[in-house]
């Protein structure tokens, strides 16, 4: 007996399947091995994964029969299963869609439905069983058209409206029809032919040698393939100019042998120097001794490693994984954003060469599979990726990174909603590891927990190579507007920029919006074009003259008037496109290079741009948080900050956390070559907190501030926070399931007296793709009581038939409003 996750199992309904092992798979069916197997009562196929397998039969009703084994080897072992385990009951998702968070999307298995007839020459007897089932004339009529089988999305277009799963169960449990499912990986091993020399060279070379002016292709792979012993077949014809029938002569002669070998789909990387060790200043080496002492203790242990921009955490990570790798062991790296994968990757092969394996989404899905192969082959020792990366198939792992570890980028917004820092907590108690957070601003609760003594300490202090801090000047843009400039660069930006030009060095300005204008009203009515779908103003993007919506991706031509009243449009707000147009005018003549969701594609890859940038010396690189952090160019020697005040007036607790981190970074981006580094913040609000703060790189006052306020509000770290949302095309349907949800957590949570429950309450954006979305914000002790009552109401909301086309999930301490 078997137990089974099964793929189509809904959180509702999701627990371990018992199924019956056919005889033909006892000996070779393990736990972490994908099956096929019958689920529901029309026994449709669905994937599943292996859980535990034992002798034993399970006592009561008989149990349904695995169909197939999918993989020939298990690809959970048994500590990945425990993670599945511990994500499921801590994130409120079905086991297998942890199991998938796991795998790279090439191991994921396509189904297949298909009805067939079960006798297609009877089908006299096939039509009179039929006799009585609604539509089953018609199904059988359709099924010998299409000879004797057919695909069920054919079926169900060819039924329309109507649905044909009854009659196919009647005409089942008749034996007239069986259902059969095919299965499909996404992308398959990657092989290539490889020429073997099959008997001695000397023998070989004597065959070839008499017709070696009348073959002399057949002498010149001999030659050759003697030399090397072994050659890939098109590297064979590539030196000799050969083709692919002169190598199968020569096979046919017996001088070699064709067999197939794996190779490994990999980026192509250009050439990196190798690299002496980094040599430590003070401040690191005492922080790299203390860190290496941690893993040799033979315990789990977590550290912070906090240092300033600049400071060198990256020659330490560097020193820090020779040792893990020094003992026998492996390390993962965690970078919040691919743009800084690259950059990183540069670094880290000139240290460790072709020992490392990268894994994040811009990979195709047959090299990120094959990174993800070379790294549980032991091939790769070192992964470095982003969040997805934390699942990487390392065993005997030493050490963990994650850098700038207090982004929102690490926390996942689709099912399952993990954060990569819990998971990486709990890989580093199975493998007794050393989880290193390292960042010049650490978010609060990962400062408060080393406060407390729960992680250890380590700070760098000054930046590496003793240069002061970027010089940070305040621009007061209500001042700008009282001077009659209403552009979005100051005076102050405007002087430095030119300053910066007439030196031949390189700015980089930092606005977290993209497009144009952040919308577009009349002058007249006042009116507002709105998203049709969402409800949300649309966004101008000037480079194509669009409205577009940034939620579900509508756009409309921008209409030359006022749709209501015909009066003028006027640009509210700005975009980084705008920026991009306000630069290119005021310096005529100078390459802007603009770097956003909007320029960055498949054929314009970040590292092409960033590359181009270094390179080349673009004068001026506008970018949303993609430039914010990780960056190291030293021509670039002034930062300018746009409009901090858009992320700092939400409605987020976490916002001044996450604006003052985003300017640190951003900050920090000048002055780290051998040129004084200095900055630009522009704000309307020059007397927020944060803001000064900010300026100062005054990460201390900072935490003081905020620490109090979480205290008083009882927020993270002193009490955990879930929000529950419900989401449906009918926005009073979504209300009442939060209403009923409500009072069922008032009773179950509310009783306690250690939990807060605020709502229902329409979310940030209420409306996003026609569907409208309330939330429940609970705050309390996050243990293992309260997380089975939210999962229990969360199961009971999804079987009541009154929450009907409503969707409900529980996020645990969400990033996103």
């Amino acid at each position: 007996m078997a137990k089974v996750a099964v793929s189509k199992a809904i959180y509702a309904i999701d627990k371990p399947y018992d199924y019956q092992i056919p005889r033909e798979l006892e000996d070779s069916l393990q736990p972490g091995m994908r099956v096929l197997v019958p689920f529901g009562s029309g026994n449709r196929g669905s994937d599943g994964i292996v859980l535990s397998v034992r002798e034993e039969p399970s006592a009561g009703t008989a149990l349904k029969e695995i169909r197939a084994q999918l993989d020939q080897t298990p690809v959970l072992d048994h500590r990945a299963i425990q993670l599945a385990l511990w994500m499921r009951e801590r994130y409120f998702c079905t086991l297998y869609d942890c199991v998938k968070a796991m795998l790279p999307a090439g191991l994921y298995f396509s189904l297949r439905d298909c009805v067939c007839l079960v006798r297609p020459q009877d089908r006299e007897g096939n039509y009179a069983a039929a006799d009585g089932v609604s539509g089953g004339s018609g199904l059988l009529d359709l099924l010998y058209s299409w000879g004797g089988r057919g695909d069920m999305e054919q079926i169900r277009l060819a039924f329309g409206t109507r649905d044909p799963n009854p009659m196919i169960r009647k005409l089942t449990d008749r034996g007239v029809l069986t259902l059969e499912t095919s299965t499909q990986r996404g992308v398959g091993d990657k092989t290539e032919k490889v020429a073997v020399l099959a008997i001695p060279a000397e023998d070989a070379m004597a065959m070839v040698t008499p017709r070696r002016k009348s073959a002399p292709l057949r002498y010149a792979v001999t030659e050759l393939l003697c030399t090397l012993g072994a050659a890939s077949v098109k590297e064979l014809c590539y030196f000799t100019g050969a083709s692919m029938p002169t190598v199968k002569s020569l096979e046919k002669s017996g001088i070699l042998t064709l067999e197939k070998q794996e190779v490994f789909r990999r980026l192509s990387e250009e050439t990196v120097e190798t690299a002496p060790p980094p040599v430590l200043n003070r401040e690191q080496q005492e922080a790299f001794e203390g860190l290496a002492a941690l893993t040799r203790t033979g315990k789990p242990a977590a550290a912070l490693l906090y240092g300033v921009t600049g400071s060198g955490k990256t020659q330490v990570y560097i020193r820090l994984i020779q040792e893990v790798l020094a003992q026998g062991r492996k390390t993962l790296v965690l970078v919040p954003e691919i743009v800084l994968t690259p950059q990183l990757l540069r670094i880290f092969t000139s240290h460790f060469g072709d020992r490392i394996a990268v894994l994040h989404s811009s990979l195709r899905a047959g090299e990120r599979y094959d990174e993800w192969k070379r790294a549980r082959s032991g091939a790769a020792p070192v992964v470095i990726g982003t969040r997805s990366a934390v699942f990487a198939p390392l065993d005997d792992l030493g050490l963990i990174i994650l850098d700038e570890e207090q982004e929102s980028s690490y926390k996942s917004e689709n099912v399952p909603r993990y954060h990569a820092r819990d998971v990486a907590k709990y890989r580093c108690v199975q493998h007794n590891a050393l989880l290193v957070l390292g960042s010049a601003t650490p978010s609060v609760e990962t400062m408060y927990q080393a406060g407390q003594g729960t992680f250890h300490l380590f700070q760098l202090k000054h930046r590496y190579n003793q240069k002061a801090l970027p010089q940070v000047l305040i621009a007061d843009m209500k001042e700008e507007l009282r001077r009659g400039n209403d552009t979005s660069i100051s005076s102050c930006l405007r002087e430095e920029l030119e300053a910066n030009l007439d030196r031949g060095e390189q700015s980089i300005l930092f606005l977290n919006r993209r497009g144009a204008s952040r919308m577009v009203s009349c002058g007249e009515c006042g009116s507002v074009p709105e998203c049709p779908r969402c409800s949300v103003k649309l966004t101008y993007h000037s480079a194509n003259g669009r409205l577009m919506c940034h939620h579900c991706g509508h756009s409309q031509p921008l209409p030359r008037a006022c749709p209501v009243c015909g009066g003028l449009l006027n640009f509210i707000g700005v975009g980084t496109q705008r920026v991009q147009e306000e630069l290119e005018a005021l310096f005529p003549g100078v390459e802007v290079l603009r770097m956003d969701t909007d320029t960055v594609s498949a054929a314009h890859p970040h590292e092409q741009l960033l590359d181009h940038f270094r390179k080349d010396r673009v004068p001026i690189l506008v970018g949303t948080q993609m430039v914010a952090k990780g960056l190291d160019f030293e021509n670039v020697t002034l930062v300018g900050v746009i409009a901090p005040d858009l992320s700092l007036y939400v409605d987020d607790f976490r916002a001044g956390e996450r604006t003052f981190s985003l300017l640190t970074q951003v900050v920090g981006r000048a002055g780290r070559g051998e040129k004084q580094g200095r900055a630009v913040i522009q704000t309307y609000t020059p007397d927020n907190d944060v803001i000064r703060f900010a300026a100062r790189q005054d990460y201390g006052r900072f935490y003081e501030t905020e620490i109090q306020l979480r205290r008083l509000r009882g927020y993270p770290p002193f009490a955990d926070v879930v929000v529950v949302t419900a989401s449906g095309p009918e926005e009073g349907a979504v209300l009442r399931c939060c209403v009923r949800l409500r009072q069922a957590l008032d009773a179950g949570l509310g009783r306690r007296g250690d939990w807060s429950i605020l709502g229902p309450a329409p979310a940030a954006v209420a409306r996003v793709n026609n569907r409208y979305r309330y939330r429940l914000t609970l705050s309390g002790k996050n243990d293992r009581e309260a997380r089975a009552v939210i999962a229990h109401l969360l199961r009971a909301a999804h079987q009541d038939k009154e929450n009907r086309g409503v969707s409900v999930y529980a996020d645990l301490d969400p990033y996103q409003s």
